[in-house]
């Protein structure tokens, strides 16, 4: 069994995990899936941006909405996860005259009614090797299963936490165990709870881009892949197509379908990278695969719907981001939707676009939802026939989506724009006020960070009545 140590200190342990509990079926993507209305994951319950509540508003009163508490926290980008009454949070702080980016990351478990701070685990982090201008605290989102959190650190850590009390059940030193190199903008991937495996891009040696641990105990299961390049930040995803449940991994050389259970591989279709920046998640929908890059545009695949294979349907073929220069959705930090036929997706500068996922052809663009600036970003959920869209600037927008337009039915101000763009070396790029972090959707309510505070606010029709 592989060490426990607690990164605080504490005594080394060894934990059996409690029985999971599955109050859902039928849903593959996780193998104890929470209440429906929690969001323990990235993107919600199955990782899909899908919020299915009722007695949500309509539209927001003029007032603004009800704050329902608000806490402060340090700086990060990792999204808030809500499970089981209690708010997740990943931050950092860099030691105090610190010269080379050393500090420490820490995950902060919150009372969900009341914000309540119920406990703290905190671990040595350095981010000297990251790029100075994004180094300012963890980006990928936790996962809660049962009585677990899972969280991957920027540096390469994962760690396995109790959910009650924060203590350390196990963790991995992919850098010292694997030998990875942590890619510039920091680890990014969050990981994917798959029955009794904890799966990770990790992005070591030999043949370990992709991991998939014992969830219980950290022990590999198996390995997968050899690793010819950066890592990505793009998060596996688990979909099902040609009668299999199939494990997506983009990474900077391909688009890669494995057997979830053992790391097998069943296709890849080549796509190189040449700045390694695959971030956005790829999404499927139908037999439509799509995933999309800031520079070489989108790639669609179809999906064999008789077994696991996949065909190229159509790729962008600009190479530049430059507005006017681009010819399809060139993405960076948004996730695209697939609704039927069509892509919804924010483009290299803050661009809203339909294209038609048959052919690529763009259908229309709006400026009216995002801030027309280099890495312009959003965040979309689907609830019902429409969308909710968080935006950089903080505010929280409702809208319908459809090959006729962008309909904009309210906006409100959620949260202040506080990590700061920098604009590069040079300062070419701008420097803004962002929110780069993705909010979660659970029991009623929004949860949203920036690097001063994380709130929670009420979207409950009730409240406002």
């Amino acid at each position: 069994m592989r060490d426990t140590r607690d990164t605080s200190g504490s005594r080394w342990l060894r934990r059996a995990s409690l029985p999971a509990l599955c109050l859902c079926v039928g849903l593959f993507l996780l193998g104890a899936v929470p209440h429906a209305s929690d969001w323990p994951q990235w993107r919600g319950p199955t990782r899909l941006g899908v919020w299915t509540e009722t007695g949500i508003v309509d539209r927001f009163p003029a007032e603004g909405l009800k704050v329902a508490w608000r806490v402060p926290v340090r700086p990060g980008f990792a999204g808030p996860v809500v499970a089981d009454g209690r708010v997740y949070v990943l931050d950092y702080q860099e030691t105090a005259g610190s010269r080379t980016m050393d500090g420490a990351e820490r995950l902060v478990c919150l009372d969900e009614e009341t914000g309540a701070l119920l406990w703290t685990r905190e671990w040595p982090a350095t981010y000297r090797n990251l790029h100075v201008t994004f180094a300012t605290g963890p980006r990928a989102t936790p996962s809660v299963d049962a009585d677990r959190v899972y969280v991957v650190g920027a540096a390469g850590l994962i760690l396995c936490l109790d959910t009650a009390t924060g203590v350390v059940v196990w963790q991995v030193d992919t850098v010292a165990e694997y030998g990875t190199t942590v890619p510039v903008y920091g680890v990014s991937t969050s990981p994917l709870v798959d029955g009794d495996r904890l799966i990770s891009i990790v992005g070591g040696e030999p043949d370990a881009l992709i991991v998939a641990f014992d969830k219980r105990t950290g022990d590999e299961i198996w390995r997968a892949l050899p690793t010819v390049s950066e890592t990505g930040y793009a998060a596996p995803m688990i979909y099902e197509a040609g009668g299999e449940r199939q494990l997506i991994v983009w990474h900077p050389q391909a688009m890669i379908s494995l057997d979830p259970a053992t790391g097998l591989v069943h296709w890849q279709h080549e796509w190189p990278i040449p700045n390694n920046l695959t971030v956005a998640t790829p999404v499927a929908s139908g037999p439509y695969l799509m995933a999309s890059h800031f520079r070489r545009g989108s790639l669609m695949l179809r999906l064999d719907q008789d077994r696991p294979a996949a065909t190229e349907l159509w790729r962008g073929h600009s190479r530049s981001e430059l507005p006017g220069e681009t010819d399809g959705l060139h993405a960076l930090i948004t996730t695209p939707l697939i609704i039927g036929d069509y892509i919804y997706g924010v483009g290299s500068y803050g661009e809203l676009r339909c294209l038609d996922a048959r052919t690529g052809e763009r259908v229309w663009e709006s400026d009216e939802a995002v801030v027309q600036e280099r890495w312009g970003a959003a965040f979309f959920v689907q609830h019902e026939d429409r969308v909710f869209v968080v935006n950089e600037s903080g505010e929280l927008i409702v809208a319908h989506l459809t090959p006729e337009g962008y309909t904009e039915l309210d906006r409100t101000t959620l949260i202040a724009p506080t990590t700061r763009t920098r604009g590069g070396a040079t300062g070419r790029w701008g420097d803004r006020g962002v929110v780069w972090a993705h909010p979660a959707f659970a029991n009623r309510h929004v949860v949203l960070r920036n690097d001063n505070e994380i709130i929670r606010v009420s979207l409950a029709a009730a409240d406002y009545q």
